[in-house]
């Protein structure tokens, strides 16, 4: 049977911090009046304008990790306070195609940090499938294993660069799909193929056993995995325990291109319309204060599209950015009234690769992949550079080599 988690998590009975808690039981969509704010102590004069902490201008967007949490109002806290980077994070991880590419460069470079561990992890779509191997490969066989399964993944999926690679993550957006293949192909008229070879290659990276298994000598994150239940559009999420490669490819169904997958009864389309990827609940499951979004979806575009593809292509980035905007504001608001420790930091792939909003998430070029790859392990490592409390960036430690993309 799926999992729907609703609740904390409870690991032991002590260890969900007091931010999950008080975000669980605030309804943040309340009507009732805030309560009155707390006076606050006689601040110092503020600093001269020049002395505010702010980026440089440049031509191009720069490549930084944006502090989602940083215009909320929170008391101050101590500069350097606690520590950096964090040594336990929970993981947001966006679905987009191969715009996916730029999350597993983002999780590489985390897993080469010894002192940082993974709490939960939620997903939708392609964001789902980088979800499950990271977390498989931290149960099975640790961070090596982790940042082997993720490589072999994406490597063959380059080399490979068939319709099945793009089916594995999501590659066919509602809008795009019709656009790309035309009115013919729809669910239920036509099938490339069913599911059981997308099956098969999933299992080939992914040990859905291990993902389920508490006896597991390595801890595997908790993982929150999203597919949207048409029979009433819900998000559904599905917990360590109901994981298996159904639920990996609901989460990835594109309803114009396959057929809904069905699970214990109940059909559903990909994650991405419900969540993408599901924030607040992410935050009641978490056992630690810290959360990072990475972000694969462009949310600007300085140009208007004109022609069918481009508006489809737009279209397609604004729905997908939609739900993920309403939750950051809603733990935005939760951070500033019932759970100031909250933290949450966001990587957001748009920031280091210009133009992005014009490239099509289908684009399975190996020169692309190795751009997107290689954008999210640098965009890591500024996240990692960055001070604790301001966001400053501090200096950059030295690149690790990366895996050969031949």
């Amino acid at each position: 049977m799926s999992e729907t988690i609703d609740g904390t998590h409870d690991d032991g009975g002590s260890q969900s911090t007091a931010a999950s808690r008080l975000l669980l039981t605030t309804n943040i969509w309340s009507d009732a009046p805030s309560p009155p704010p707390v006076p606050k102590p006689a601040a110092s004069p503020a600093p001269p304008p020049d002395s505010i902490t702010q980026a440089p201008p440049v031509q191009a967007p720069p490549a930084t990790a944006e502090a989602v949490t940083a215009l909320a109002p929170v008391a101050p806290a101590p500069a350097n306070s606690d520590p950096w980077p964090p040594r336990k994070i929970s993981l947001a991880l966006q679905g987009g195609g191969t715009f996916a590419a730029f999350t597993w460069g983002v999780l590489e470079r985390l897993l080469e940090e010894p002192s940082i561990e993974f709490d939960s992890i939620s997903g939708a779509s392609a964001g789902a499938i980088n979800a499950l191997l990271l977390a498989g490969g931290l149960a099975e066989g640790g961070r090596e294993a982790a940042r082997n399964r993720l490589n072999r993944f994406w490597l063959r999926l380059m080399h490979e660069a068939s319709f099945r690679s793009l089916m594995l993550i999501g590659g066919f957006s509602p809008a795009g799909s019709s656009v790309a293949f035309g009115p013919t192909l729809r669910s239920g008229q036509f099938d490339p193929f069913d599911l059981d070879p997308l099956r098969q290659a999933l299992s080939r990276d992914i040990n859905f056993a291990a993902l389920r298994d508490t006896r597991c000598p390595r801890r595997c994150p908790k993982l929150l995995i999203a597919a949207t239940r048409i029979r009433d559009g819900q998000q559904q999420i599905f917990g360590n325990e109901a994981v298996t490669a159904d639920v990996a490819l609901a989460s990835t169904c594109p309803p114009l291109v396959h057929c809904a997958v069905e699970i214990d009864g109940e059909a559903y389309w990909d994650g991405g319309f419900g969540g993408n990827p599901p924030l607040i609940k992410l935050a009641q499951q978490s056992t630690t204060a810290d959360l990072l979004l990475v972000q694969v979806t462009p949310t600007r575009d300085n140009y208007v599209p004109i022609t069918l593809a481009a508006i489809d292509r737009r279209l397609d980035q604004i729905a997908a950015n939609a739900a993920l905007n309403a939750e950051i504001a809603a733990i935005e608001w939760a951070r500033s009234h019932t759970a100031p420790a909250l933290r949450l930091s966001r990587i957001a792939a748009e920031d280091s690769i210009e133009g992005l909003a014009q490239r099509s998430s289908t684009d399975l070029g190996r020169g692309f992949i190795r751009l997107l790859h290689r954008s999210g392990r640098e965009a890591a490592e500024r996240w990692l550079g960055q001070a604790a409390n301001t966001g400053v960036s501090q200096a950059m430690r030295g690149r690790a080599a990366e895996p050969a993309l031949a």
